[in-house]
């Protein structure tokens, strides 16, 4: 496939899965994944393809001549940096009546990878794919690419280096700063499509994050918002600090949510915040609070007093994403714990979801819950990467579902103490999104029946009682101005589906396949894996293994 042109149909059906490598300190990974199908090609999605039952049992390495050396993990708040694109081409079929071949391919034969890399002295951060025509955006340190489906350079926007100091605030473009200035990088932070406006949202490292709107045909610069606090967006220097989500309307400008890590500096950027995506690109309103007065605003500070308890504390954010009325973010937190039998306390790391409502312009809606999985007696905590997918017909009918309900594909390491140096014990877990959000629903009706405090220890250093009011919690409940932010204590714990105890799994991604839930995996060694679900019953699920090509 070359750009946006629709070419001839294939021999067989194909899909395209894109594995961005890294380069960092402990080895080759796989450090994220994107599936899709080019929707422009007369034959997709394909119709005749092998069931999961008959894929052949093992896993597919990606060639070492294409892998760098790269992190062990995709922790959204290190600053890990991919050095190559590889897009596989997924041979799924020639018809219905005809399936893969059961045996593994011969170690001799070559897979199909196509690679780019970019300038040595540069790092990829993120990557999006424009769902209407197959084009690859990357996110780089000074640069953004705009790539065909087949990974050919088409436009690169140059973002950095230039004059900076991450302690001028405001940055020197608006004042004079006092510090030395040096040569600095702009690392991409956040990359978004704002399919609605044709524009690609690019946030990157300097002048304490602000972003660029660049024009989804030819990268061309339609604004850069830098002279109001509210255009600095992060003022971490990590390429994974930034988490956005969009929410489109069809008559209003669209709202952008922003969770960031703050590194130590709430005064200056809110944790989580609501802001306008206006129409026009150089609108003084562009990235303004939804809402802000003098005692209310669409944003979360960290308390300052929370760092007396935690100096280090921050919160990371690893995935994001909108479902129904609501929008969520899947979080590590440090907390202090005393341990069994201990008088003392000692800081681990919380896996989180966050949830807001879309129209909350207040933030009362605000719910955390702690997440987790367990198998075989042992427990994993710290999230690593997430997925938004489907159930599909089959796995649905086990798990007493709908096959359009949404299912949350999340990868966790073993235990909750290193979140830098996670152990290489790892676990594929899937997350029913209703069973949460009745699990919030049920603490939302217990706390205004007045049972229990507000259980948010880094927000309200204090705990403070739930206050009783008569009123009906439903679904979608948005909150009042009591009761608010909310915490749940008890962890909702996901259903393991596949663990792995040597390369640890770092990267996730799932769809329906023929009524079939399928995820990818990608691990610390670099290996693509494939997952077909199989569960016999609720709450017990197995991965079958499968090459991906």
């Amino acid at each position: 496939m070359h750009g946006g042109r629709v070419p001839e149909p294939p021999a067989f059906p194909v899909q395209f899965l894109i594995s961005a490598c890294a380069e960092g300190f402990e080895g080759p990974a796989t450090q994220a994944l994107y599936h899709y199908y080019p929707v422009s090609h007369p034959s997709f999605p394909p119709q005749g393809a092998s069931t999961p039952e008959s894929w052949p049992s093992e896993e597919a390495p990606v060639p070492s001549a294409t892998v760098p050396r790269g992190p062990v993990s995709e922790m959204k708040a290190m600053p890990w940096n991919w050095t190559c694109l590889l897009s596989h081409l997924l041979m799924v079929g020639m018809g219905s009546s005809t399936l893969l071949p059961r045996q593994p391919p011969p170690v001799s034969q070559k897979r199909s990878f196509v690679t780019f890399r970019g300038e040595p002295a540069e790092g990829f951060n993120h990557l999006v794919v424009d769902e209407r025509t197959g084009h690859i955006y990357l996110g780089a340190v000074n640069r953004i690419y705009k790539l065909s489906s087949d990974l050919k350079v088409l436009v690169t926007h140059q973002t950095g280096p230039d004059e900076d100091n991450p302690k001028c605030y405001p940055p020197r473009i608006v004042q004079t700063c006092n510090e030395p200035l040096t040569t600095t990088n702009n690392v991409n932070k956040m990359l978004l499509i704002d399919y609605k406006e044709n524009r690609l949202i690019a946030c990157g490292s300097l002048y304490q994050g602000i972003c660029k709107l660049l024009r989804l045909e030819d990268l061309f610069k339609l604004g850069e918002p830098f002279h109001k606090k509210e255009h600095y967006l992060s003022g971490v220097n990590e390429s994974g600090s930034v988490f956005g989500v969009i929410v489109s309307y069809s008559n209003l400008d669209d709202k952008l949510f922003i969770a960031t890590a703050v590194d130590g500096k709430p005064e200056y950027f809110p944790t989580i915040s609501s802001r306008k995506l206006t129409k026009n690109s150089e609108a003084d309103g562009m990235f303004a609070y939804v809402f802000h007065d003098e005692f209310v605003a669409s944003m979360i500070k960290i308390p300052s007093d929370t760092f007396t308890v935690i100096p280090d504390f921050d919160i990371y954010y690893v995935y994001g994403f909108s479902s129904g009325n609501f929008v969520y973010f899947l979080t590590l937190q440090p907390e202090m714990v005393s341990p069994p039998g201990s008088t003392t306390k000692e800081q681990v790391y919380t896996s989180k979801l966050v949830r807001l409502c879309k129209e909350d312009t207040a933030f009362n809606s605000y719910v955390e819950v702690p997440i987790g999985c367990e198998r075989g007696g042992v427990e994993y905590r710290l999230l690593q990467a997430a997925y938004l997918s489907k159930a599909g017909a089959v796995l649905a009918r086990t798990l007493g579902v709908r096959p359009e309900d949404d299912l949350l594909f999340t990868v966790f390491s073993k235990g909750q103490k290193r979140k830098m140096k996670s152990l290489d014990e790892s676990a594929l877990c899937i997350f029913i999104l209703k069973q949460i959000n009745d699990r919030i629903k049920e603490r939302l009706q217990s706390c205004y029946r007045g049972e229990g405090t507000l259980d948010l220890a880094w927000l309200k250093v204090k705990d403070i009682p739930c206050s009783s009011a008569l009123l009906t919690i439903d679904d979608n409940f948005c909150g009042l101005d009591m009761n608010a932010p909310l915490g749940v204590s008890e962890m909702v714990r996901g259903i393991p589906v596949f663990t792995e105890d040597r390369d640890r799994m770092t990267s996730v991604i799932a769809y329906v396949y023929k009524n079939h839930s399928l995820a990818f995996v990608g691990t610390k060694s670099g290996k693509l894996k494939k997952v077909g679900m199989r569960c016999r019953r609720f709450g017990y699920c197995e991965g079958n293994l499968s090459p991906p090509g």
